[in-house]
């Protein structure tokens, strides 16, 4: 280590799941770092669920470990890694680093987190220079034990629900102890680094997007303007149907609209939410108007970006503070030209400034949202004006290929500055 840069070698990468439809900016930040030549072993602690992949996941050459979902189906494999452990230099320092944090969280997670580390760093540590966790907390936990038992440095990328929601002590405990720290917004690197006992330990990368996956339409929409019953406006939302995203802020929103404005309005995504937001559209008498067409692989929710008029992402910040950070789905849709309707929270207005590249509404403003979605239904020249605007905004600033440059330095790539 040299700075709390990395010099390269093999490094694994901790996901909390792999592959994951909703985790394409790791997937591609992975895939960009291997083109750059960093080796990577990804540690999966749990097994896929998606019934599909997206083009990426094939492309990405590393290998996958799946580390024990549930210590208690795997038992024997669990047994055999703590009696390795055991030999191993730091067993005793992890064994008392998770103790006190059982002590503070008991629970039978931070448990499973200590056996997943056991296994980790008993069956992985001999084949790895690094390890890098993906969220700061599940992934962060089983890095920071396995680290601590096998001397091997550790860092972190952090997004959003895991820097929120985990308890205060644990996010300066873990920023106390990892090599350095990535997070992708500006709001997010504020708050850590003033937790931070070291802040130059927390840098700021913005995801970067494949805009080689996400071409602009060569078709120019049809100006649509709500008036025609036969041609309503097409309203796209993509997202989990999660508190943070705000669906149900955003159904009563669409109820508010004047009958005399046709549209229709189309979702994908998964999330436990989904049948309560199906039954609130049938509440509100808009169920006919709303299409919710669940997860769907890459190259579909391009059609769909291209067959809508605009885009909508109501986020919130839930009870608990959970949050977004920069929803990749906000830089997917402006590359197609859509016109953007969201909130101003966390990230948001990092990517969109009001008015140029699109509009942004406080959260759970349903009275400003119905507002914004009324002016864009309307306007077709408006939605024409904020498309080209966000579009030429992402390809300046958001490129994967520029955006990779930050934390392929973190890794001591050479060469990872030149674009």
């Amino acid at each position: 280590m040299n700075n709390g840069v990395h010099q390269p070698g093999t490094v694994a990468f901790v996901l909390k799941g792999y592959p994951r439809l909703s985790e394409s900016f790791i997937a591609e930040e992975i895939r960009a770092l291997e083109e750059r030549g960093l080796d990577i072993l990804i540690i999966s602690l749990r097994r896929p669920t998606d019934p599909a992949v997206h083009p990426v996941h094939q492309e990405i050459q590393a290998d996958v470990v799946y580390l024990p979902e549930y210590l208690y189906r795997e038992l024997g494999r669990v047994v055999r890694a703590w009696r390795g452990a055991r030999r191993l230099p730091g067993y005793a320092a992890a064994r008392r680093i998770w103790l006190r944090d059982l002590r503070r969280d008991p629970t039978a997670n931070c448990t499973r987190r200590f056996g997943q580390a056991l296994v980790l760093g008993y069956e992985s540590a001999a084949q790895i220079t690094h390890l890098h966790a993906h969220f700061l907390h599940t992934p962060a936990s089983v890095a920071r034990y396995a680290s601590v038992l096998t001397g091997i440095p550790w860092s972190c990328s952090a997004h959003a629900k895991d820097i929120w929601t985990i308890p205060e002590w644990e996010k300066r405990q873990k920023l106390a102890d990892c090599a350095w720290i990535t997070t992708c917004t500006r709001a997010n690197a504020t708050h850590l680094r003033r937790l931070a006992p070291n802040p130059n330990k927390v840098t700021l990368n913005y995801h970067g997007l494949n805009l080689t996956r996400f071409p602009p339409p060569e078709a120019a929409r049809p100006p649509r303007d709500g008036r025609d019953p036969e041609e309503p406006v097409l309203i796209l939302s993509v997202g989990r149907t999660v508190d943070k995203k705000g669906y149900d802020d955003l159904l009563h929103a669409l109820s508010r609209l004047p009958a005399a404005h046709h549209w229709r309005f189309v979702h994908i995504g998964g999330g436990e939410c989904l049948p309560a937001l199906k039954r609130l559209s049938v509440e509100l008498a808009i169920d006919r108007q709303v299409t919710w067409l669940g997860a769907l692989p890459q190259q579909e929710v391009l059609s769909w970006y291209r067959r809508a008029d605009m885009f909508v992402l109501a986020c919130r910040i839930s009870a608990n503070g959970d949050r977004d950070g920069l929803p990749n789905v906000l830089l997917e849709a402006l590359t197609q030209r859509l016109a953007v309707l969201s909130t101003r929270i966390s990230g948001i207005p990092e990517l969109i400034e009001h008015e140029v590249h699109g509009l942004l509404a406080p959260q759970r403003d349903i009275v400003a949202l119905s507002g914004g979605l009324e002016r864009l239904i309307r306007n077709p020249d408006l939605r024409l004006r904020l498309g080209e605007a966000g579009c030429a905004r992402v390809q300046r600033h958001f490129s994967r290929h520029t955006r990779i440059n930050g934390i392929a330095i973190q890794f001591g790539l050479q060469g990872a500055a030149v674009a």
